[in-house]
């Protein structure tokens, strides 16, 4: 005999069978609406490991993404296998974001980050940085009716503005020492025909 709450091993012929408790046996009545059950994540988490390449100040080109294409500064490591980037903004229109470091090619150009706000850094990589305010008000009749018209223009905020400037100004600085890096970042990444980017040396 097993455990009482296991259930029981009972013969049957010549093989065996396990009988379950009856604390064990479906139940003889369910609930009309489905109840959300818990879902059980069996996977674990591990710390994504960056490639060696990709190390702060490095100049990346991003492979995905509205700005594909572009030549970015690799600012900072961010969990998950996320990379903060930025432009910078006054040279060639990319913001600080986050990009999957999947999608990015590292180049053999560098840039010092000597000079960078830190605090600034801080902050802005923390997660809730990125994540967009839901707008609670509720589209009036009129709104509605006006969505095929041309939409608005989102609006940065001062704060944002305020803290791309602060961390690319002593980028903008380190760039202008390098003969031909500003006009290198400022140029985007295309192939033509007949490249062959397996032999290219980035």
């Amino acid at each position: 005999m097993s455990d009482s709450t296991v259930g029981q091993t009972k013969k049957f012929g010549k093989g065996e069978r396990i009988v379950p408790h009856p604390s064990q046996k479906a139940q003889k009545w369910y609930p009309v609406e489905d109840e959300p059950q818990p879902k059980k994540v069996r996977k674990t988490i591990h710390p994504a490991k960056p490639r060696e390449s990709l190390q702060p100040g490095a100049i990346l080109i991003l492979l995905a993404g509205r700005f594909r294409g572009k030549r970015v500064v690799l600012l900072k490591h961010l969990p998950q296998g996320i990379l903060l980037v930025t432009g910078p903004f006054k040279i060639n229109g990319v913001p600080l974001r986050r990009v999957n470091a999947r999608y990015v090619i590292t180049t053999s150009a560098r840039v010092d980050l000597k000079g960078v706000d830190e605090k600034t850094l801080e902050k802005v990589s923390t997660p809730d940085y990125f994540t967009k305010e839901k707008n609670k008000e509720k589209k009036s009749e009129e709104a509605f009716f006006q969505q095929g018209e041309k939409a608005e223009k989102k609006k940065v905020t001062s704060a944002r503005a305020s803290d791309q400037k602060a961390i690319d100004q002593a980028l903008l600085a380190n760039i202008k020492k390098e003969e031909l890096l500003s006009s290198y970042l400022a140029t985007s990444f295309s192939l033509r025909k007949g490249d062959k980017p397996h032999e290219m040396k980035w």
